[in-house]
Formats: C-alpha cells, structure tokens, sequence
C-alpha cells in the first residue's frame, strides 16, 4: 500500500479516510518503513495466540481454522515482525461484520478498493503506532489460500530456500525500504518458482 496522493479510502477504527490522501492524513502504521530482523522464535509463539483469539472470536463466520502464514511462520526465516494470518469464510460478504468484532482489538479494516485485491479482505492489526499483524480473511476454495500454505511448507521443508528468500528480502527491503507494495512485487517471480517446483514434484511422484 503506497501512501502517496490516492483516490481511494481506508477503514481505521471505523472511519473513513476519503479521496486524495496525502503522507500526512495516513496511520504511522500505513507508511511505516520495511524493516527485516533477525529469525525469532518468540513470533512461532505470537502466531499461535493470535491464531486462538481470532478462531475464538470468528468461529461464527469460519468453514476451516486460522492459519499461520508469511515469512514469521518459517523457524529461522528473517522477516518484518508482522504476523500473517488467513482465515477462511464462506462469503467475504462478512468481512464488515469481522470488522466490527475486530475493532475493538485495534484491527483495521482496509477496504477492497484500497487494498485491490478481489480474492481476499484485508486487516491490519497496530500497536503503538507499528503494525503486528496482517489478516488476509478468503474463501477455502481460492487459490490463495492454497498457494500460502504451499510456500510456507516448502520454506519450512527447505533450508536452501530459507537461506536464499532471507538474502533476497533483505536485498528488496533496502531498495523499497518506503514502497511495500514494490517490495511485495519484487518477491513474487521467487515465490512463483517455488509454487511451481512443488507442483512439478507433486506431478512427478503421482
């Protein structure tokens, strides 16, 4: 998410942030720089908690558990200390109707048009002005879905990919220090030829 001038909005705490937003109308959180750390266990852990508020607090709307996902599910991956999660629904028609579970416990909603991409719904859970954790809320059935559990086990199966993504984030980090949504770009023809290796092997071993 790029905060230069966008017609477009964005949910925090239940507002509306409407129309040619500048830098300074944004969170810290929404334009805060892309920082890659040192693996640590101590995120395996955070994920596990998280995982258990939000199966607790979305068991109404969930058709399969919360799961871990991203580079702090990866035992000695280094990574932005932000937690990824996704949690399957049946309809993303829900998703206002998370929010408003989720809100009081500092998630932020970003809308689909801000966030562009129609497979998923987006929040953005902050602390102190930093976020800590993503929700990619999707349906079971959506190739996403699918495609984050493959790459986190590949990466958890593997430690020559770990050693290699954990370069090459680094590398991307510190040439889109301030542009995620560039950083995030950057990273997707690696994560493609692992989808794809691990479709080949699946092929070749039925």
């Amino acid at each position: 998410m790029t905060p230069a001038t966008r017609s477009s909005l964005i949910v925090v705490s239940g507002i509306r942030l409407r129309e040619n937003l500048v830098m300074l109308d944004w969170p810290d959180w929404a334009t805060e720089t892309i920082e890659i750390q040192p693996p640590d266990a101590a995120w395996r852990r955070r994920g596990e908690r998280e995982r258990g508020r939000l199966e607790a607090q979305l068991g109404r709307w969930l058709v399969a558990g919360v799961e871990h996902v991203g580079s702090t599910a990866v035992p000695g991956l280094a990574a932005k200390p932000i937690l990824d999660l996704q949690a399957a629904v049946a309809d993303l028609r829900c998703a206002p109707s998370i929010a408003a579970v989720l809100g009081p416990e500092h998630w932020h909603y970003v809308d689909p048009d801000l966030d562009a991409r129609p497979w998923r719904r987006f929040f953005i859970k902050a602390s102190d002005g930093h976020r800590v954790a993503h929700l990619h809320v999707m349906t079971l059935g959506s190739a996403r879905w699918s495609e984050q559990l493959a790459f986190r086990d590949a990466l958890r199966a593997d430690r020559r990919l770990v050693e290699s993504y954990a370069v090459m984030k680094v590398a991307l980090a510190a040439q889109h220090a301030d542009d995620r949504e560039a950083y995030s770009a950057a990273k997707s023809s690696f994560i493609q030829a692992v989808l794809e290796r691990g479709t080949t092997r699946g092929s070749s071993s039925t």
